[in-house]
């Protein structure tokens, strides 16, 4: 036995110790797990392993899982036009980035309150980021003038478009694998469908991820509290 651990043991009766040890599980003290590499430098160390406790969720939402050094704003994307566009210019600002399509049964409805979200708080520190993408039932065949021209002329879009991306699989545009890193949920890393969303705070951190089935609509209370925070 190590000396504090004897010091300790010699300032207790026998039956406190033999009390505390029969409370501890079986097998207590060979429960040691293995932590994987992790940037902060505290891989390899072994840490006693903490019983499983049920996280509280609110439904359909998946919260963040992964940490990451970097924010949103480390990243360079190209708008509908073609041009780069640094992150970094939505600094301080909320954001809910969402993946698009135009000929999905879930566009009228998420374009039409998208735009209506957009317009009730884009002047008080809020973004859409909208990325065209067809990897889900072909439903985003069109070239970026195109999709452009339906979104801003149909559903009178007036939130940034950016241009037409991968979201899944080995062409996956950085962004969505921050996106996905940092918000991995019991979603998985795969984005599901079109109109999945991930709601970002003013530091540029990832904080909710929605379904493509959540209304922009039931997002709107989140929203708030982030503008307020």
């Amino acid at each position: 036995m190590a000396p504090a651990a004897a010091a300790l043991a010699s300032l207790l009766p026998a039956a406190a110790v033999s009390a505390a040890a029969s409370r501890l599980p079986s097998g207590a003290a060979a429960s040691f797990v293995r932590l994987p590499q992790h940037p902060t430098g505290w891989a390899g160390h072994s840490v006693v392993a903490a019983p499983r406790t049920a996280r509280r969720r609110a439904p359909g939402v998946a919260y963040a899982t992964a940490a990451t050094e970097k924010s949103i704003y480390d990243y360079i994307v190209k708008d509908i036009d073609g041009k780069d566009v640094p992150l970094k210019k939505f600094k301080n600002k909320v954001l809910l980035i969402v993946n698009v399509a135009s000929q999905c049964g879930l566009t009228t409805a998420n374009y039409t309150e998208l735009s209506h979200i957009y317009e009730k708080y884009k002047t008080q520190g809020f973004e859409i980021l909208a990325f065209p993408c067809n990897q889900f039932g072909a439903q985003e065949p069109g070239s970026n003038p195109q999709i452009k021209q339906f979104a801003c002329t149909r559903f009178k879009a007036e939130f940034p478009i950016f241009d037409k991306v991968d979201v899944n699989g080995p062409n996956t545009a950085p962004i969505y694998k921050f996106l996905k890193s940092s918000a991995g949920g019991f979603l998985g890393d795969l984005v599901k469908w079109n109109f999945e969303k991930f709601l970002v705070d003013k530091s540029g951190k990832v904080v909710e991820r929605y379904p493509p089935t959540t209304s922009p609509f039931q997002i709107e209370k989140d929203i708030q509290k982030l503008l307020a925070a």
